[in-house]
């Protein structure tokens, strides 16, 4: 019986995380013209679910499993593809920022320090 508690416990708890993920990838959605993600196993931390708004704004969110990641992404009614790449990966729009950070300084660009 007391099992049966504490799962129900960690379900409800699942569920509330889940909810919560659901609602911020919403909000991304929103403000960015809608949204499609990917999710990408980060060890014990959990799992990113990485966002790209149909403007090409990107973002990421964590979840602390890959069962929430995959539950908060079905709440929030995204499109999930199974990798970054091909047409998907060509939606996200970098700023200066980015490339400076990512790519300028590898390549002799201004860093942002």
């Amino acid at each position: 019986m007391a099992d049966t508690q504490v799962d129900e416990k960690q379900s409800a708890k699942a569920e509330r995380k889940a909810a919560g993920l659901a609602r911020r990838i919403g909000a991304f959605a929103k403000a960015h013209g809608g949204a499609e993600g990917q999710l990408a196993y980060i060890g014990q931390s959990g799992t990113r679910i990485v966002l790209v708004g149909e403007d090409g704004g990107w973002g990421d969110l964590v979840a602390p499993t890959h069962e929430i990641a995959v539950r908060a992404a079905e709440k929030s009614g995204i499109t999930l593809h199974e990798s970054f790449d091909g047409d998907f990966a060509l939606k996200v729009r970098t700023g200066p920022y980015e490339w400076t950070r990512m790519a300028g300084i590898q390549l002799g660009g201004p860093s942002n320090g």
